[in-house]
């Protein structure tokens, strides 16, 4: 009798099953946090895309050199593209960035961005 009442009491023990629905969580927090990081460096690369956008756009307006400006206003390790346009009215400044994927087999992702200015004559 003794030995029925032990192992009844055993399979009803539940020991260590938060552990493994902790396991069976794991993979999905993780890919959440890294969409929320990805997420992240999107929003980085669009504001660093305007404000090198803005800054060329200036800069080319007043008869400067818009790329270069637009390449120092944005972050090096996004590898921007500038591209003034000087009108006669108008200067239009387009950049383009690459933000790195941090999800596997997802990204990079490219962001463009303009800015207009008056010319100044």
């Amino acid at each position: 009798m003794r030995p029925l009442r032990w192992l009844r009491r055993r399979l009803r023990d539940d020991r260590g099953v938060s552990m493994l629905e902790f396991a069976g969580f794991l993979p999905i927090l993780l890919v959440i946090g890294m969409a929320a990081i990805q997420l992240g460096l999107i929003g980085y690369g669009i504001n660093q895309a305007g404000t090198g956008a803005r800054a060329a756009a200036r800069v080319a307006s007043q008869g400067g050199d818009g790329s270069a400006a637009g390449q120092a206003a944005v972050s090096g390790w996004l590898k921007p593209s500038v591209k003034p346009d000087e009108g006669a009215d108008l200067t239009t400044a387009t950049v383009t960035v690459s933000v790195p994927g941090v999800i596997p087999l997802f990204g990079p992702y490219t962001v463009t961005r303009h800015a207009t200015m008056p010319t100044d004559n």
